[in-house]
């Protein structure tokens, strides 16, 4: 009864140190990623496709407003750029929790206790009391990482914003990275700021990127998605991509077909065109381990996702896909 008890606790342990990441291994990571100019902290129009709104960015590096200020697109100082650190504790977070809890589980696995040496003195009670503090030490940890990065819910959106539907099959780019292109945070107010006229072909260079973004994910290719996107989204991408090489994971979204999708919003300011869209498509969405052995989603079941894309260009050059949020 004791042993059934501690096999029970030690998968609870893990799947609460690696649900998350399991679940949310597609592009994006199933977080609201990127920058979205002046407007990255408001929230976009509804839209047919995606009639609720969508979720506030969890990372971004675009910069904020100055509290108190009385200047329409004054911003804070801008945040330093993380680097290394993925949404969901990778690198240095990644291995140090998976020594923490791989000693724990294979401790409690073998009797030894989470931490060994406990279990003659402290029995079933000290046992409970290791549960305890792993689970904690997990808790706290998840924590301390998604609120540094948690970004609060912005202004609502733009009221009498219009939606441009568009049928499947209307969306084509290929990418090429500008230079100084960063989290591109405008700072231009909405009175400095002026709709674009969103074309047929602008909507086609939408969807083709949805497609060469996953399989370009799917691929690992790092150099084709700094092509494809921002070098904020770029970063967020290696980021995701190195926390699933560190679990021996890799994850894959094949055949993405468009199902619907529409505009929600498209305008210019500081010499920048910005256009968010939401997207309904399906995938194959699966994930493997070293060995080719399926860890979540089946190969042969397609799966539905609905997202937000914002895309950014300068003037007669190609889009970039500047961010990422996920419909609710």
């Amino acid at each position: 009864m004791r042993r059934r008890a501690r096999l029970l606790a030690a998968f609870a342990t893990l799947a609460l140190a690696l649900g998350p990441a399991i679940a949310e291994a597609r592009p994006g990571g199933g977080f609201s990623s990127g920058s979205r100019g002046s407007r990255s902290y408001s929230a976009p129009p509804s839209t047919n496709t995606a009639p609720g709104t969508a979720t506030p960015f969890n990372r971004s590096e675009a910069p904020r407003q100055a509290p108190g200020s009385t200047q329409p697109g004054a911003m804070a100082p801008r945040p330093a750029p993380s680097y290394t650190t993925p949404n969901r504790g990778g690198g240095f977070m990644t291995g140090l929790m998976g020594g923490l809890l791989g000693a724990g589980i294979i401790g409690m696995l073998f009797g030894s206790g989470a931490f060994g040496g406990m279990s003659g003195a402290a029995g079933f009670l000290g046992f409970l009391l290791q549960i305890a503090m792993i689970a904690g030490i997990v808790w706290l940890v998840l924590r301390l990482v998604r609120g540094r990065r948690a970004a609060p819910m912005g202004t609502p959106a733009m009221a009498g914003a219009t939606a441009h539907g568009i049928a499947p099959g209307s969306y084509a780019r290929e990418m090429h990275q500008g230079a100084g292109m960063g989290a591109m945070g405008g700072t231009g107010s909405r009175a400095t700021q002026r709709p674009v006229q969103i074309t047929p072909t602008d909507f086609s260079a939408f969807e083709n990127a949805l497609v060469r973004v996953n399989q370009a994910w799917s691929n690992r290719d790092m150099a084709a998605l700094q092509r494809l996107a921002t070098p904020e989204m770029a970063r967020y991408f290696e980021n995701d991509l190195r926390d699933l090489a560190a679990r021996g994971w890799n994850n894959e979204t094949r055949d993405v077909r468009l199902e619907s999708g529409d505009l929600a919003e498209a305008w210019a300011e500081d010499g920048m065109e910005y256009a968010t869209v939401a997207m309904r498509f399906s995938m194959i969405d699966v994930t493997r381990d070293n060995t080719g052995r399926v860890v979540e989603g089946d190969p042969d079941a397609r799966q539905d996702a609905t997202e937000i894309w914002t895309f950014v260009r300068r003037p007669g050059q190609n889009w970039l896909l500047s961010a990422i949020q996920q419909a609710r």
